[in-house]
């Protein structure tokens, strides 16, 4: 067991990073005086191959790349003594996903780990979170010069978790990285999937989905940083929301900096209210100081069933229960869809067809 070396305070409330999240829920994880885990969680389930290799390492031989504001990544830096890597060779042209796992202990624990794609490498890392646990972590992307990544994270903990952390990709030269987080349990989770540019021609694509019942706080931090000319990003958010004190947080930050000609970007939330009694919050944010742009724009709704779709399909003989959960599928598929990844697309939706009728919907 360890405690935070480093001189920080423990969140209030009042800051703007924290105004949304609830403190008392945290597991005393964004608190230096509890004490966390810093045992390994990352576990490699499938998609080996001499071109890829995983190992843990001890921290100080792999320092971070970028400097962070996040206290919860800051608190990982100081705790992990060891740091699961993910390396992936050049020009390597994996069909099949590599699949990582987790070894959680339902204890506060605290986890870091570095994934490298290699040179004009074309790769899809999937971590499937499930079961209790109470975790910090730190996931570090960098994505190299013509290196294509498809990034899936799901999040389909049981009802008791706990889990905050920030994904940070570093992508350089005509580099994709698409990330896919999908949420759909836990009791609160707080991810902050952040990019950065490092080259031109760069491209990046942030899709996500959440789905929020009865007492459930999820939420998702996106901050996108263009400091480099030329580069592409699109961020598609969507979530769904069911039950009292359902509760759900969406924060899109694009920061244009001067001298990013030629930047293209968009930003897309859009959420579901099922029931009453549940909260959606979206902010989107964009800040401008360059002129020289291709495009650059976002958008944010929140509303209920479209009563016209419901009620096309009861005309049609379609019982409303299964015509609300119709609905719904069809609100996620154009996020689901893009997993393509059948075993796991019909994983989520089960879930989400659980959830619903749970609640009754």
């Amino acid at each position: 067991m360890s405690s935070l070396t480093t001189n920080y305070l423990a969140p209030s409330g009042r800051e703007e990073a924290w105004r949304f999240t609830p403190l008392k829920r945290l597991a005393g994880l964004a608190d230096p005086s509890t004490s966390t885990s810093s045992e390994v969680t990352f576990l490699f389930k499938s998609g080996q191959s001499p071109q890829v290799d995983f190992k843990d390492v001890v921290s100080s031989t792999l320092p971070p790349t970028y400097v962070s504001t996040d206290l919860i990544t800051n608190r990982v830096r100081s705790e992990s003594l060891t740091t699961s890597h993910l390396k992936i060779a050049k020009d390597a042209q994996l069909t099949e996903p590599i699949m990582l796992g987790r070894n959680c202990t339902g204890k506060p624990q605290t986890a870091r780990l570095v994934i490298e794609a290699g040179i004009n490498s074309v790769a899809t890392v999937i971590i499937e979170n499930q079961g209790a646990a109470q975790i910090g972590e730190e996931i570090e992307i960098i994505v190299s010069s013509g290196a294509r990544l498809n990034f899936v994270t799901l999040q389909e903990w049981s009802s008791e978790a706990i889990h905050l952390g920030q994904h940070h990709a570093m992508i350089a030269k005509d580099g994709e990285f698409n990330s896919y987080v999908i949420t759909v349990g836990g009791s609160v989770v707080r991810l902050n999937p952040t990019v950065d540019f490092t080259g031109e021609g760069a491209s990046a694509n942030l899709f996500g989905l959440y789905f929020a019942t009865s007492g459930q706080h999820l939420e998702h931090r996106i901050h996108v940083d263009h400091k480099i000319a030329n580069a592409k990003s699109r961020v598609n958010y969507k979530g769904a929301l069911s039950g009292k004190d359902a509760r759900t947080v969406w924060i899109g930050d694009v920061f244009i900096h001067k001298g990013a000609d030629g930047t293209d970007t968009y930003e897309l939330n859009r959420n579901l209210l099922l029931t009453d009694g549940a909260r959606a919050d979206s902010v989107p944010n964009l800040e401008i100081e360059t002129g020289e742009i291709v495009g650059a724009g976002h958008a944010s709704t929140t509303g209920r069933f479209d009563d016209e779709q419901l009620f096309y399909l009861q005309s049609r003989g379609i019982p409303s229960e299964i015509a609300r959960r119709l609905v719904i599928r069809g609100f996620f598929a154009e996020i689901i869809g893009k997993l393509n990844n059948e075993v796991i697309q019909e994983r989520i939706m089960d879930r989400i067809d659980l959830e619903l009728a749970q609640v009754g919907v």
